[in-house]
Order: C-alpha cells, then sequence, then structure tokens
C-alpha cells in the first residue's frame, strides 16, 4: 500500500482563484492489479488552460487536472516496465495507478544532462504549440515580421525562437521589465512592457512601422482590438490562448475590429496541438536537437514541493513566471 497525495477541487472559481478552492487529500493507494502501473510524480505542470478547463470538464470533488512527469515504480504491463519514464494525464496527484491509456513515454534517448521538467515544457505541449502554430497554422517564412504577446511564457518564449531560427522579424510584449530583458536574451529584435508603455498603440507602431505578417496570440481582451489593425494584408492570426479573460467572472464584451479583418483579408485560427498527434515524435525531436544545438534557450519557473501546487498555480496565472511553471516534488 501506498501514502499518496492528492489535490481536489472544493468549490468552482469565482474570478481569481483562492487558497479556500482547495483541499490537500491523502489516500492509501492498492497494489497495482495486471495491466496497471503505479506512478511517483517528479513534475507537475501548471498551465493556464486549467483555469477554463477546470469550469468546463471538472466537480467540485474532483482532483485538479494536469499534467506530470512520473516514474514507473510498480509494474504489471510490459509496455511500462518498472524505472522508465512517462508523461501522464494524471492530475494533481503525487502517486496515481494507472492502465497506461493515459501515459507517453518520454522519449527513449532523453539526454542525462536535460532536465525531464522540459517534457512539460519546451520539449513537450508548449513546445509543439509553439512549433505548430508557427508552421501549421501561420505557414511563417524568412523574412516576415511575427508579433506575440505574453512572450516570456513556456508558449510565447519558444514562438519567439522558432520564428529566430526560420530568419524572421520577432517583437513581443512582456508583463515586466525583468521579462523584457529575458527575451533581449533570446534575441528578440524589439520587445516591450505593455504594463508600462504609455500607448499600446504607439508601442506596436514603433517596434514594427511596416506592420506584422503574423501575430501569435496568447493573450485575448483588448490587446488583440489594438494589435489587428497593425497587421499587413492578407496577415495570419494563430490563436491558442485568452489569458486574459481567463478570470472573469463574466465575458469579455467590446470593440472587435471586423471591418479591419475584410479589408485586410486576415486569416485567424484556433488551434490545439493535439491536433497534429501523429507528427510529436519527429517534432520533439527536432525541438531537442535545437536545445542541443544552443540555438533554443530554456527557463523554468520551478516551485519545489508538492504541497504548493496551489499556490504555483495561482502565482502563474498572475504572471510570476519566466518561462514555464514548474512543481519539482
Amino acid at each position: 500500500m501506498v501514502q499518496a497525495k492528492r489535490w481536489i477541487l472544493t468549490k468552482h472559481f469565482e474570478g481569481f482563484p483562492k487558497e479556500s478552492n482547495f483541499q490537500l487529500q491523502v489516500e492509501e493507494l492498492p497494489e497495482p492489479k495486471d495491466g496497471e502501473v503505479l506512478l511517483e510524480a517528479l513534475f507537475l505542470s501548471v498551465d493556464p488552460y486549467m483555469r477554463p478547463f477546470s469550469r468546463v470538464r471538472m466537480k467540485e470533488g474532483d482532483v485538479m487536472i494536469g499534467t506530470q512527469v512520473a516514474k514507473v515504480i510498480q509494474s504489471k504491463n510490459a509496455a511500462f516496465p518498472a524505472g522508465v519514464h512517462v508523461v501522464g494525464r494524471s492530475g494533481w496527484r503525487s502517486h496515481t495507478i494507472s492502465d497506461g491509456s493515459d501515459l507517453t513515454p518520454v522519449m527513449p534517448d532523453w539526454p542525462q544532462d536535460v532536465s525531464l521538467s522540459l517534457a512539460l515544457g519546451m520539449i513537450g505541449m508548449p513546445g509543439l504549440t509553439a512549433l505548430y502554430g508557427i508552421e501549421e497554422v501561420l505557414g511563417l517564412k524568412a523574412g516576415e515580421t511575427l508579433l506575440v504577446n505574453a512572450a516570456a511564457g513556456a508558449v510565447g518564449s519558444v514562438v519567439g525562437q522558432i520564428a529566430k531560427i526560420k530568419g524572421c522579424k520577432v517583437v513581443g510584449s512582456a508583463g515586466s521589465d525583468a521579462k523584457v530583458a529575458f527575451l533581449k536574451e533570446l534575441g528578440f529584435d524589439e520587445a516591450f512592457n505593455y504594463k508600462t508603455v504609455a500607448s499600446l498603440e504607439e508601442a506596436l507602431r514603433k517596434a514594427a512601422p511596416e506592420g506584422y505578417d503574423c501575430f501569435f496570440e496568447n493573450v485575448g481582451g483588448p490587446f488583440s482590438s489594438v494589435a489587428l489593425p497593425q497587421m499587413n494584408d492578407f496577415g495570419r492570426i494563430a490563436v491558442c490562448g485568452s489569458i486574459s479573460t481567463y478570470n472573469d467572472t463574466q465575458p469579455q464584451t467590446g470593440p472587435f475590429p471586423h471591418m479591419t479583418m475584410i479589408f485586410k483579408q486576415l486569416k485567424m485560427e484556433g488551434f490545439m496541438q493535439s491536433r497534429w498527434n501523429t507528427k510529436h515524435p519527429e517534432s520533439l525531436r527536432r525541438l531537442m536537437g535545437w536545445l542541443k544545438e544552443g540555438k533554443l534557450q530554456n527557463r523554468e519557473h520551478i516551485t519545489k514541493g508538492f504541497e504548493n501546487m496551489p499556490a504555483a498555480f495561482m502565482g502563474m496565472l498572475q504572471g510570476e513566471n519566466t518561462g514555464k511553471a514548474i512543481v519539482a516534488v
């Protein structure tokens, strides 16, 4: 028997989450049955999508949703022998019994000098989101100008770096001067703090007087309404997040530049990386290759201790992280 910890949702969020929305519980797990494995979490991910998904996919009393890198410590499933590392959608649990259906092995040739936490970040879902958004949705070409908001986050920071690999001009916005400095370290051509500029419209125009061919949208809300008029004709917008709206109690309404969309003949497409899951193995190898070649830089915001999951989640929603937010068990 293994004593496991788990975080449950005690009450659906009303506005921004509070500590009282979560409860830490302890449970005894049985021995794995035939076809099952016992997992021990090593790293857990906290991501913006958890906020809106909890509203539509969870009931009060459910274990918080989420992804983790775990080690198989007991196995009665030949596909996942003891000792291997996997990525699983096990939620906020320290230990899990799984039949293997929701597990993906970490790539077998994972370099020993690369932390397994990156399987939740640059060499995982955020990295794949960045890659597919650029290649499959935007079709970004050398010489084009790309705008990315939330650019110092897990997805945005990879987006900008891949765009530079492809020979593009990259403009990023972030929420602090320290994050802007980080974007400069990554090679962004222009970066600004959207919280301190006198005018977002002027900041965008100054960063790229020639306009924007592509826009990688992570934020939503008023930012989009200001950015779209500065898109060039036949511009493309990839929408993978709307973090500015996740804690709203009422849906945002307001001006949206529909006529701009029409007259500039813009293309806007929402997407999730799971659409291209058959490409994941090859795409992860490409991302790892760029990392090992020094073409991609990684930064993580690591919170230590399973007991700090709610604090890490709320901090991520408030923009405390630069790069991927991770909890190390």
